[in-house]
């Protein structure tokens, strides 16, 4: 089993869910957990009822890099590039080609 680790916590699950749609789609493998527990505060612990974004632990610095990124906006910047694999151009929000698949160049 691969060991994991909390990357993001926050009581706004709506943005809980954009740290872990951003992180999947820089392909880190991200998991959403207690999306339910709200209902539980007050009965339980607020640390234990936030929505949190986990990744597996040999992915954390990175993933942890790109969750301040999205939060200051730095990320947003990004300059159009082409595609090394197959010339494709594509805008600078996007981190994969959607013709081939292949990766952004960092």
């Amino acid at each position: 089993m691969t060991a994991r680790c909390r990357v993001f916590a926050h009581s706004n699950a709506l943005l809980v869910s954009h740290i872990c749609n951003v992180l999947n789609a820089a392909g880190i493998p991200a998991e959403l957990h207690n999306m339910t527990l709200g209902g539980g505060a007050g009965e339980l612990p607020l640390g234990d009822c936030e929505p949190e974004v986990w990744v597996a632990a040999h992915n954390a610095e990175r993933a942890e890099r790109l969750v301040r990124d999205a939060l200051s906006g730095e990320g947003d910047s990004q300059c159009d590039w082409q595609c090394k694999r197959c010339g494709e151009y594509l805008e600078g929000v996007f981190t994969t080609c959607w013709r081939c698949g292949a990766m952004r160049p960092d």
